[in-house]
């Protein structure tokens, strides 16, 4: 693979897209099929294909391609409290050496739902789901474990105001 590809997983298999290939599949038929999917992921391929003027089959070729360019994901998004994780917290993480080494071991950890990277005061900030006070607990001193980082500091959720995954497509 050349420095101008990057691999993409999609389930299971690994897809190589050229770096700006992704761009080049986003007109703005493709921009309006990732919007009505936004509104509802399991909104059927026939709807999408009246609202952008195309043929299901059309539409269901352009869903795969999008996916496998690793441009987006269809996924059910749950809502932690009703799965009994009643505790959520933002972890920003300050780190020494080898960053994305130190992001790619925070990511291999299951209560670890994001990992960015990222410029301020933190060098990373992780997300956490949790069943409770003392499993966040459990999860800091996994964390503050890890090889390379030095420090964290728990931001805890008291109430969501607003989550939304429908980033705009201009």
């Amino acid at each position: 693979m050349t420095n101008r590809q990057q691999e993409h997983t999609n389930g299971g298999r690994r897809v190589a897209v050229r770096e700006g290939a992704s761009h080049a599949l986003l007109d703005d038929v493709a921009k309006q099929i990732i919007e009505q999917l936004q509104e509802d992921g399991r909104r059927p391929y026939a709807t999408i294909g009246k609202a952008v003027g195309l043929s299901e089959a059309a539409v269901r070729q352009r869903v795969q391609r999008l996916l496998d360019a690793g441009v987006m994901q269809i996924v059910a998004v749950t809502d932690p409290l009703q799965l009994g994780f009643p505790r959520q917290a933002m972890i920003g993480l300050r780190t020494d050496g080898d960053l994305e080494a130190v992001a790619d071991r925070l990511a291999e950890l299951e209560e670890v739902d994001y990992v960015v990277i990222t410029a301020g005061s933190f060098d990373l900030l992780t997300e956490v789901v949790c069943r409770n006070d003392d499993h966040l607990l459990e999860i800091l001193q996994r964390l503050r474990a890890v090889e390379g980082v030095l420090s964290t500091e728990a931001f805890v959720y008291l109430k969501l105001r607003k989550q939304t995954y429908t980033w705009g497509t201009a």
